[in-house]
């Protein structure tokens, strides 16, 4: 998506005073027009499939459809937009229920406003975004899985992590630094995130260094 965009955003929450303050944070921050508001999932889906925001904030629990039957209604009408869960609810099972639904994310409603603004962006461009804390439930719900990095992968991943610089995990491994460029790029790809932190800071979260 061109940065240069207004992104635009529908905020679905059956409690009134909830989107007055996201709405607030939101337009705050500039570079982010709030286009709608839904008080219900129902209300929600209609909205999304009318006003075509590039993301809706949806609430987990709101009557009678709730954030993850809607998630998959608003996604089936209006594919090209993109949807986070905002809620107080923390359970492993709807943490999982929303992302197989096609959420681009879970955030807690206590995230701070930097996060939220962050996270905005992040899922327009395409990311997944998770409260932090949330990261070890996804996965535990999600039960065991494959690892998807080699164990050279994983080998270069734990010196990283312990900080040490391409050319000397290179020499600790006892192969070359363009060869543990590749083993990093794969493994960026793999784990679908962007630099040597990142790849940590998530092979960790998933238990693949252990």
């Amino acid at each position: 998506m061109d940065e240069a965009k207004t992104i635009e955003v529908l905020l679905a929450d059956d409690h009134p005073v909830v989107r007055e303050g996201l709405c607030a944070i939101l337009e705050s921050a500039g570079g982010i027009r709030v286009v709608g508001q839904a008080g219900s999932g129902e209300e929600a889906v209609s909205q999304a499939a009318a006003l075509r925001p590039d993301l809706v904030l949806l609430d987990l629990r709101m009557g009678e459809m709730d954030g993850v039957t809607a998630t998959g209604h608003i996604l089936r009408r209006s594919p090209g937009t993109r949807v986070v869960i905002v809620t107080t609810y923390e359970d492993d099972a709807d943490i999982l229920r929303a992302v197989e639904a096609g959420a681009a994310g879970y955030l807690l409603k206590g995230t701070s406003r930097a996060e939220l603004i962050d996270a905005v962006h992040a899922a327009v461009r395409g990311e997944t975004v998770l409260t932090p804390s949330l990261a070890g439930k996804l996965f535990r719900a999600r039960g065991p899985v494959p690892s998807p990095l080699s164990g050279r992968e994983c080998d270069v991943l734990r010196l990283v992590g312990r900080g040490l610089t391409n050319a000397d995990i290179g020499k600790e491994l006892f192969i070359s630094e363009a060869t543990v460029k590749t083993h990093l790029l794969r493994t960026f790809r793999k784990l679908d995130v962007s630099d040597r932190t990142a790849a940590v800071i998530t092979a960790m979260e998933r238990g693949l260094l252990s």
